[in-house]
């Protein structure tokens, strides 16, 4: 069945010296693999630039429920990005936020809200100008409640602490080692009312940012299952060398 939708490139992988598989996150179908023939001729139908991560694109597929890997027909660009390949910062993020994505989404149906959160979300970082060093934050954050284990802040009080495992504020130590002190619970709660409009208001040093992220990443880990290693997180650690905000 031909089926026509907008795609966001996940991942791609070279599977022989002109053939990728492609991960996309596509608006009608959810998560989707597809297989694609590239080459660099001027007459080439597709280019393997194509399919740089965070890419938007129109695609069409010979759609066929249950293959592992679809076929793709066609394929251009949704919205062009005017700065994200550029700007090694942003590339960086970007590189680092599709290798989430790729290993968070893997049994993610069709969600057209999640879709739309993503999509937008590129196109803010891509026209940004300044004030996004904590995009990654805010993203993964937000990223829970579309997920279904956004962390409960309306119970939050003053010298809370966070239950990693349970995702709710708590009064009093668990009995488990996964949980934050009361200032690393504080800043969670304050990072996750926090959106890409407003997140330059609070400024975190590179440790507490490269912390954050570390805490996020377990937070992840208990609620997604076999959540692996993350091969872009050094090099987003490394992002920002000077220990200014």
């Amino acid at each position: 069945m031909l089926t026509k939708t907008k795609a966001i490139v996940l991942h791609s992988f070279k599977y022989n010296d002109n053939r990728l598989i492609v991960d996309l996150f596509t608006l009608d179908r959810g998560r989707m693999s597809v297989a694609v023939t590239v080459s660099s001729s001027p007459k080439a139908k597709f280019r393997k630039n194509l399919f740089s991560p965070f890419t938007l694109l129109y695609i069409e597929t010979d759609y066929r429920q249950g293959a592992r890997l679809q076929k793709l027909r066609d394929a251009s660009i949704a919205y062009p990005m005017a700065s994200i390949p550029f700007d090694h910062k942003k590339a960086s993020i970007v590189l680092f936020v599709s290798e989430f994505l790729y290993h968070a989404l893997k049994g993610e149906q069709e969600s057209r809200s999640l879709f739309e959160f993503i999509a937008d979300s590129i196109q803010w970082l891509d026209i940004a100008d300044d004030d996004f060093v904590n995009f990654h934050i805010v993203f993964l954050l937000r990223l829970t409640l579309f997920l279904g284990f956004m962390p409960n802040l309306d119970d939050y009080e003053d010298g809370d602490l966070f239950d990693l495992r349970s995702s709710s504020f708590v009064k009093t130590i668990p009995p488990h080692h996964d949980f934050l002190d009361i200032q690393e619970s504080a800043l969670v709660r304050t990072m996750m009312r926090m959106n890409f409009r407003t997140m330059h208001l609070f400024r975190l040093s590179r440790p507490q940012r490269n912390r954050l992220l570390d805490i996020i990443i377990k937070y992840y880990r208990f609620h997604l299952p076999d959540f692996p290693e993350m091969k872009s997180l050094e090099v987003l650690h490394a992002l920002y060398s000077s220990p200014k905000p």
